[in-house]
């Protein structure tokens, strides 16, 4: 790991140990330490644009899964189908406040229990944390660590605990990074560990990707190296491995018809069970392009499958992922039902070309898709401790016609640089809500810029219109590397708070009362 970088984490993990002792034996909850800020910003506006008006679109009828927590609160991308869009509101940017909590770690997957409390994961160079917050202080309820991550710190890694899911029973589902698959129970103000399958034997070594229950309860699991297995109701391990050469990176979609949707490097999947095996029911090829692009962590697609429409829909329903083909990706849309994806429904590009990647699963809104550009992202020591180079520009929305085929670009912002966040869509607000990174000829100061080396690594809490592309408001979180967000999503809660993984920790993004 880079010496700076050291020197500041072990720096911050020491004021994190001091604030905690100064505060005492904690009875109920540890009150939350914030992320350290840049004195720099006391010399940029804290926000700029106009608070929304909210103008809601009609509310999606995604089925809510039997075995998973409520749509909007069980896994890092809000439903089974993996929509990234939430019918409750979020912030309107009315008196924005940001709080946090300092951890000198991820919390990447946020969900809610029944409660409305925070259950996430937070993993740190020497630790991987299960733990339970309060929504709106960031106190720590409870926790429950977990085997840490071996070897080097990356960042680009998000097996054992990156993804997780809470399922209907209010219990944290969790990977871990010594192939087990471990299920903690929220009970009262306690995490409680009820059941751990060993998955090792399946995965041989490889890292978890990621583990999602099907409509009748077997908890299916993907591995980096390709190993797509199932655990069934009795506890039993099934595997199978993918093609030579082919891995997965991002997790996976599930239905209700039984349908598990999964993008490897090379190719789409629909799985289903047989006998309580996975088997292939098809397998679609796409364009992978050539290279790995600035901004992706592997040659093929970077985002998780997105599911519309529910199984009863002509042809069984749709699902959409983005290719990585040269010069200009594409949102590519197909039949998802088990007749088989036919031609692509839609193959639309967005962004310029040879500067358009994304690693980040689309947004479904009603009528189209949400697409975001990530090119040029390298990770948070890109420039060592200082401000990373420029990503660049873009957010498209895609227009589809479900029923009869085609598609085309609705609006396209130009202007907006979003490094990596998995960005969300408000249906109740009409909005779109991102986490951006300008250039520092883009940030706005309140006296003269500071230029070149000197200016701050800023980051932002942006809304857009989710009808126009347009940027609405922009909400200065801080600046530095504890304030970058390397591939967290925003998260609403059920208070319409926002929260936003960095690495340092966990933000939380709210209107003034």
């Amino acid at each position: 790991m880079n010496r700076r970088l050291v020197t500041a984490l072990s720096a911050a993990a020491a004021a994190l140990a001091l604030a905690a002792a100064a505060l005492g034996p904690a009875v109920a909850s540890t009150p939350a330490v914030p992320i350290p800020p840049d004195a720099r910003d006391l010399l940029l506006d804290d926000f700029t644009g106009t608070p929304a008006v909210a103008r809601p679109y009609p509310a999606q009828r995604i089925p809510q899964h039997p075995f998973m927590a409520r749509n909007g609160g069980s896994n890092i991308h809000d439903d089974a189908y993996q929509t990234d869009a939430y019918n409750r509101r979020g912030p309107l940017g009315r008196d924005l406040k940001v709080t946090s909590t300092l951890y000198v770690g991820l919390c990447g997957s946020v969900t809610f229990d029944r409660r409305g409390r925070i259950v996430t994961v937070c993993v740190t160079p020497g630790a991987v944390t299960l733990r339970l917050l309060d929504p709106k202080s960031l106190a720590t309820i409870a926790k429950f660590e977990l085997p840490p991550r071996k070897g080097k710190v990356s960042f680009t890694d998000f097996s054992g605990g990156g993804y997780f899911y809470l399922d209907h029973q209010d219990r944290a589902v969790v990977s871990t990074s010594t192939g087990h698959l471990v299920t903690i129970e929220v009970t009262g103000d306690t995490l409680t560990k009820v059941r751990d399958v060993d998955l090792s034997a399946a995965t041989r070594g490889s890292g978890i990707q990621s583990a999602l229950p099907d409509w009748a309860g077997r908890i299916w699991f993907v591995t980096q190296s390709g190993v797509v297995g199932l655990v069934t109701r009795s506890g039993q391990v099934r595997a199978q491995k993918l093609p030579a050469g082919e891995t997965i990176a991002n997790s996976f979609a599930m239905d209700e018809s039984g349908g598990v949707f999964i993008a490897s490097t090379h190719a789409l999947y629909r799985y289903d069970a047989r006998r309580d095996r996975p088997a292939i029911t098809w397998r679609k090829a796409y364009d992978r392009g050539t290279r790995v692009k600035p901004g992706q962590v592997s040659r093929g697609t970077g985002t998780t499958p997105t599911l519309i429409g529910s199984a009863k829909s002509p042809g069984g329903g749709w699902v959409a992922i983005t290719d990585n083909a040269e010069p200009r990706m594409h949102v590519v849309v197909f039949k998802r039902g088990k007749a088989g994806p036919g031609r692509a429904l839609c193959r639309r590009p967005v962004f310029a070309s040879g500067r358009g990647s994304d690693e980040n699963s689309l947004v479904s809104v009603p009528g189209g898709l949400i697409a975001e550009n990530n090119y040029g992202y390298l990770g948070p020591l890109q420039n060592g401790l200082g401000r990373i180079p420029d990503t660049e520009p873009g957010v498209a929305r895609i227009k589809v016609d479900y029923r009869h085929g085609g598609c085309r670009t609705a609006w396209e912002n130009r202007t907006a640089r979003i490094p990596t966040v998995v960005a969300k869509a408000s249906l109740g607000t009409g909005l779109l809500y991102a986490y951006t990174h300008p250039t520092a000829a883009e940030l706005a100061w309140k006296v003269l810029p500071v230029t070149g080396t000197l200016a701050p690594d800023s980051w932002y809490f942006t809304a857009f219109d989710l009808r126009t592309g347009k940027q609405v408001f922009s909400r200065l979180t801080g600046s530095g590397i504890f304030f970058n967000n390397n591939y967290a999503p925003v998260t609403l809660g059920p208070d319409g708070a926002a929260y936003v993984g960095t690495v340092g920790g966990l933000l939380r993004i709210a209107d003034g009362s």
